[in-house]
C-alpha cells in the first residue's frame, strides 16, 4: 500500500495494490474507487484532499511489514 500526495494537484492517491485499473467509480464528490478487472479495490483518489483528510499527522498503527518512506 502506498500513499502519494500531489500538492500541485491537492490529490491524494492510496494505492492498494500494484494491479492495472479496469473500471473507476466515484463513490462522493471528488473521491474515485478504482477496481481492476475481477472487481478488486486496487486504489482511492481523493481530490482537495487538505480539506477531506488530515495529511498533517499520518499515524499508522499494528501494519505488518516493514514501513517505508520515500521523498518524491
Amino acid at each position: 500500500m502506498k500513499l502519494n500526495y500531489h500538492p500541485e494537484t491537492d490529490s491524494l492517491y492510496i494505492d492498494l495494490s500494484e494491479r492495472s485499473s479496469a473500471e473507476s467509480r466515484e463513490i462522493s464528490e471528488g473521491v474515485v474507487f478504482d477496481y481492476d478487472a475481477e472487481g478488486k479495490l486496487i486504489g482511492i483518489d481523493i481530490d482537495n484532499a487538505t480539506n477531506k483528510v488530515e495529511m498533517n499527522k499520518p499515524i499508522l498503527c499494528n501494519l505488518p511489514g516493514k514501513i517505508e518512506t520515500a521523498v518524491a
